[in-house]
């Protein structure tokens, strides 16, 4: 490895390491503006300039590796100054240049006490200017109705672009014109075709992009931070949540290198309206077909007077996208009580935790694996609208690794290049019977990953598909010492949560499919929706329906009770994330209203139908039970690897796939749950992405 001096400390640095990459090894701070580790070097803005001895004038550190630097004339490491005299006047004079043209918008730009070149102009600028003439005005352009533009403070330093095209996998983004003309546009004007364009705020170092929905709302230094888990899809996203008087204001990321790095989706991102909209915040009973607000005890009481106490065959529970592993696990152990053995948490025909254990069920790859597969089978999934962050990483395999991709389900529009097999579970049937060039590509790859998705696996016939894919990943070797390929693609987080709680019907108990087809016949007369919300409601005809749930949706609107509960910014709780990792969410604010939490509102019903034994009194007790029933709850952020020799079971199992096209889970990104459907600013991107308006900024 090549030796460096930098400042007087002598360093050894990786082959290909950037100078700028040596400085902070060395302890060294070097500002920067258009340089970031995630994307190419473009060595734009010139603010990382450093006096390398022997060269005729200051260079570039981000573009300049140690491989290129010349040792002394006696073999010495060549010498490195990031703080000399050469040095700082070269960065006064970059600042001063930048800011010739930038606008005196501090007291009103949104980036004010977060924007990089306040920052760096007091650490590294002259204190004053020397420029006396008009400043140059660019016009804003439009680039998408979620992020407002003022151009005229763009300092060019092209990290959108280069996130555009380089995470994001589009080219909607460039740059026209040259010299002082240069403009950062959209080519015709049109939107951002990503999931993904609120990152690019979150890379300005300037207020030239800002969050249109957020605009003027508060200051930085206004809001309190908290670090929690996203529920928007199945990742577990890390985010921070920021309010303003106990009041939601903004969604950002947060780095997790093995989960999202430091991007978010911008339907996690614009999510927090939807967390205030629409919401449930006090009891409510159905008396006439008619709803009324009720006190708690009335609502208990008209629960109790419901319950079938004497025939617990006819009740039953199901949980839905949003349940903590908490709450699953007290809802199973309350229901378990009263003896109630039709509890489930998957959505209709999912056959989930059945056959292969946790390897059935789990992302086995885990979702930093992605990277080290060379070879990616995708069965009805889509995931840039199921899982828009992780389908970053297939994009860089894919790019940077050439990694053959295939596809079997319905064509779908991605980042990448992809070999359409077909569109029926028959191409799945005779790859697994080792046909076809793609096959061979899977055999012939050292992790070979497929990705079977819940559009798959919610089918009649899913459990079948799913043996196939389990019989093609044994097949083609995606098992092996240290490494499972075999990987379910969730689109929520209480799924896998639930799972890992046990939330399944007990022996004789009914899955959700047979309890809505039980309760249309009559055979059921009490069902518990634990924010279930994404069902077929209105089949549940006259069985008396128990909604707890924060928001005014479809489970909400079949109800004869509705329990307000919290959301998850509300309360602090375990998910767990498709690839089995459990995450804490922790309070950002307080639920409205009357609001409960939903261990508590499962433990009020429990004594409220005689079953005190089996309601918790405190949260820590719950959590002691749930750990004792499910060690890997405890292990937060950490993975406990499935049991891949399971999935030797789920391979023999019987049933036979039909020839119906396969299909992604999810057709509307900005609406597949009830908080996207709550939220007025995702409503209006769904308009407008469905070609409805264009132009319009979704606030």
């Amino acid at each position: 490895m090549p030796k460096v001096i930098i400042d007087g400390v002598e360093i050894e640095a990786p082959d290909g390491t950037t100078l700028l990459q040596a400085c902070e090894m060395a302890g060294k701070e070097v500002p920067r503006f258009c340089y970031h580790e995630r994307l190419s070097i473009a060595g734009n803005c010139r603010m990382c300039l450093v006096e390398v001895k022997g060269m005729p004038k200051p260079m570039a550190s981000c573009a300049l590796s140690v491989n290129d630097l010349r040792p002394g004339p006696n073999g010495e490491p060549p010498e490195v100054f990031t703080e000399s005299e050469v040095a700082r006047k070269a960065r006064h004079g970059v600042l001063e240049f930048m800011l010739i043209n930038h606008p005196l918008d501090c007291p009103i730009c949104d980036q004010g006490g977060e924007c990089d070149l306040q920052d760096q102009a007091l650490g590294y600028g002259r204190g004053e200017s020397r420029f006396r003439e008009a400043k140059r005005a660019v016009e804003d352009r439009y680039i998408s109705p979620l992020i407002k533009t003022i151009m005229t403070r763009c300092i060019k330093c092209t990290r959108c672009v280069r996130f555009i095209a380089d995470v994001a996998g589009i080219g909607d983004l460039g740059a026209t014109g040259r010299g002082e003309d240069v403009e950062i546009c959209t080519y015709l004007d049109e939107a951002l075709n990503t999931e993904l364009s609120g990152n690019i705020v979150d890379l300005c170092p300037v207020g030239a992009l800002t969050h249109a929905p957020y605009a003027f709302r508060a200051r930085p230094w206004e809001l309190s931070k908290t670090e929690t888990i996203d529920l928007m899809d199945g990742m577990g996203s890390n985010i921070r949540v920021d309010a303003k008087f106990d009041r939601l204001m903004r969604i950002m990321p947060r780095l997790h290198e093995d989960v999202n790095e430091e991007w978010i989706s911008d339907k996690t991102r614009y999510a927090w309206d939807g967390l205030r909209n629409r919401r449930l915040d006090a009891p409510w009973v159905k008396e006439n077909g008619q709803f009324r607000k009720a006190t708690w005890e009335e609502a208990l009481e008209k629960i109790a007077q419901a319950f079938p106490k004497d025939e617990p065959e006819k009740a039953a529970g199901i949980a839905g996208e949003f349940v903590s592993a908490e709450e699953a696990f007290a809802f199973k152990r309350v229901l378990d009580a009263l003896g109630v053995k039709s509890v489930d948490c998957r959505p209709p025909h999912v056959k989930l935790g059945e056959k292969g254990g946790r390897a059935g069920y789990l992302f086995n790859a885990t979702i930093a694996g992605i990277d080290k597969a060379d070879a990616i089978l995708l069965i009805a999934a889509n995931p840039r609208l199921e899982a828009a962050v992780l389908n970053t990483r297939i994009h860089r395999a894919w790019f940077d690794r050439d990694v053959p991709i295939g596809l079997i389900g319905e064509a779908i529009d991605v980042t990448y290049d992809y070999e359409h097999l077909g569109e029926t579970p028959d191409v799945l049937a005779e790859l697994a019977a080792g046909k076809g060039d793609f096959f061979k590509a899977l055999q012939q790859a050292e992790r070979p990953l497929i990705i079977i998705g819940m559009g798959a696996l919610a089918r009649r016939d899913g459990e079948a598909i799913r043996a196939l894919a389990a019989q093609l990943a044994l097949k083609t070797g995606a098992v092996s010492d240290g490494w499972n390929g075999f990987s379910v693609l969730h689109t929520n987080m209480g799924l896998p949560s639930a799972l890992e709680a046990g939330c399944l019907p007990a022996r004789g108990g009914r899955d959700t499919a047979r309890i809505i087809s039980a309760a249309e016949k009559g055979d059921v007369s009490f069902v518990w929706l634990l924010g279930a919300d994404e069902l077929p409601v209105d089949r549940l005809k006259d069985a008396f329906v128990v909604y707890q749930g924060t928001h005014g949706d479809a489970g909400a609107h079949a109800a004869d009770v509705i329990l307000p509960a919290a959301a998850w910014t509300e309360m602090n709780a375990t998910y767990v994330n498709m690839e089995g990792r459990p995450q804490l969410g922790l309070r950002a604010v307080t639920p409205p209203g009357e609001a409960r939490e939903g261990w508590q509102i499962i433990a009020d019903v429990a004594r409220a139908l005689g079953a005190d034994d089996a309601a918790f009194d405190t949260a820590a007790a719950l959590r002691s039970a749930m750990y004792e029933a499910a060690p890997q709850l405890a292990k937060i952020d950490t993975i406990e690897p499935a049991d891949a020799s399971a999935l030797e079971g789920l391979a023999s199992a019987s049933g036979k796939a039909t020839s119906a096209p396969l299909a992604s889970a999810i057709e509307d990104f900005w609406q597949s749950n009830a908080v996207a459907r709550a939220s007025d600013i995702l409503r209006r991107m769904s308009e407008i992405m469905r070609g409805g308006e264009s132009r319009e900024a979704a606030e």
